[in-house]
């Protein structure tokens, strides 16, 4: 292409256009106008009194704020890669207008958090200090001397409550523990805050004497004697858990006790050293105290303990042998584990009869490890589903573990339905004795 061509073909393209200047002087003046408005509305702010004063100054900072945030200021010129910063240079124009307008933007947020600082207080900051008063209340366990230590507490709140605020609200007798009561107490209280539908500005004196009056309720509460201010043999000593001894035969003193109400049949009581003691060994003894006992009382801390996967509860939620759907889901979780887990999960769940568990056991009657194989095989047996015949009469055919084998002869002849022991039956001449043996019984035994 000639260059005359070139430039023809150039002439149809339309010029770039050149971008309009930008009036910094006019974004330099209204910044100034700016920071003015911000120095009336601080006095605007400072003149304010009363919660209608308030919104005036609050809507008045609001329209500040669409005006201001209608300014966009320039980006400053680039400059060349190889140009030399020179850090003692003045900034560029458009970085100091930047700079103002990033200044008038914190000005106006320490305004608005100054605003919401004068504002209140209100009567529902009352209402929300006795609610949290209340909970922490019905959230702590006591003593007897604490116990008499908040009612006292809340006593004292109650004449603040009705001299500020000419009502009668009076202890409550609502529930048989202390902070049943004091919980009633305190919604009723609350119910009084409420019902007299205080005002921010009328009833300024009347909150801030309400506040004060919470405050020294949380502190009160706070002096308060807990169960955990008292060292654990004196815990205990409290709960009767020593009144068992006539003299120490053991010691610690701890563990012939433990004995004792194992012996008794004192669930409560070693349940309440489990929970109590900060000691691995006295941990060990009673979870060992549990396991042999199997007490459905003991189900609720020991599906929690299981869950942080523990074996021995794991094998007390079987000894307690209830197949309650948390117990359950706890122990199905580690069906599909690591070895150390499965052993006592799979035995747990046999135990307990989980029906619901039949599909993952059976799932690991194929897992590469025989002796998962074997306890997945027992697990089945144990629960006694018909549905795991088929699975297990795979096993017991294919196997090539004879002791896995021998494991899903037995849980068929567990389940011993006519189909289950039909099957067992058939490998009287099995080449190992132990499969043998439990064809044997299978021979013998009469069909579910």
């Amino acid at each position: 292409m000639s260059d005359d061509e070139a430039a023809e073909d150039g002439a149809d393209e339309p010029a770039e256009e050149e971008p309009e200047p930008v009036d910094l002087e006019a974004i330099r003046e209204a910044l100034a106008a700016f920071e003015d408005d911000v120095e009336a509305l601080e006095s605007e702010l400072e003149a304010a009194e009363t919660e209608d004063d308030l919104d005036v100054v609050e809507a008045d900072i609001e329209s500040f704020r669409e005006e201001f945030e209608e300014i966009e200021i320039p980006d400053p010129p680039e400059t060349e890669e190889d140009e030399d910063e020179d850090e003692d240079a003045e900034p560029a124009p458009e970085e100091q207008l930047q700079e103002r307008y990033d200044d008038i933007e914190s000005d106006v947020s320490d305004l608005e958090s100054d605003l919401e600082d004068q504002r209140g207080p209100y009567g529902e900051d009352v209402v929300s200090d006795i609610n949290g008063a209340s909970g922490t209340i019905t959230g702590t366990r006591w003593t007897e001397e604490g116990n008499a230590e908040l009612i006292e507490a809340v006593d004292d709140f109650l004449d603040e409550l009705n001299e500020l605020l000419g009502t009668s609200v009076t202890l409550s007798n609502e529930g048989e523990a202390v902070p049943d009561q004091l919980d009633a107490t305190l919604d009723r209280a609350a119910e009084a805050v409420e019902d007299a539908a205080l005002d921010a500005d009328d009833d300024a004196e009347t909150i801030a004497g309400l506040l004060e009056a919470t405050d020294d309720l949380d502190s009160d509460i706070d002096d308060a004697t807990e169960w955990t201010d008292l060292e654990i043999r004196e815990q205990l000593r409290r709960e009767g858990f020593y009144d068992v001894l006539d003299h120490v035969k053991d010691f610690p003193p701890e563990w012939h006790a433990l004995k004792v109400h194992e012996k008794r049949g004192n669930v409560d009581q070693i349940l309440l050293a489990y929970e109590t003691f900060d000691s691995d060994y006295m941990e060990e003894h009673c979870l060992e105290a549990l396991e042999r006992m199997g007490p459905e009382e003991a189900m609720e801390p020991m599906i929690q303990k299981a869950g942080r996967r523990d074996q021995a509860a794991m094998r007390i939620l079987g000894k307690i042998g209830i197949a309650d759907d948390e117990v359950v889901e706890a122990l199905v979780d580690y069906v599909d584990s690591n070895p150390n887990l499965q052993r006592p999960a799979f035995r747990a769940l046999g135990e307990i009869g989980a029906e619901d568990a039949v599909e993952p056991i059976a799932q690991q009657l194929v897992a590469d490890e025989p002796d998962v194989r074997s306890w997945a095989a027992r697990a089945l047996g144990l629960i006694g589903d018909t549905r795991a015949v088929e699975p297990l009469a795979d096993v017991l055919a294919d196997d090539e573990q004879d002791r896995v084998r021998a494991s899903a002869a037995w849980a068929l002849n567990q389940i011993g339905t006519a189909e289950a022991l039909e099957i067992v039956a058939d490998y009287g001449d099995d080449r190992a004795y132990l499969v043998q043996a439990e064809a044997e019984k299978a021979a013998t035994e009469p069909a579910a």
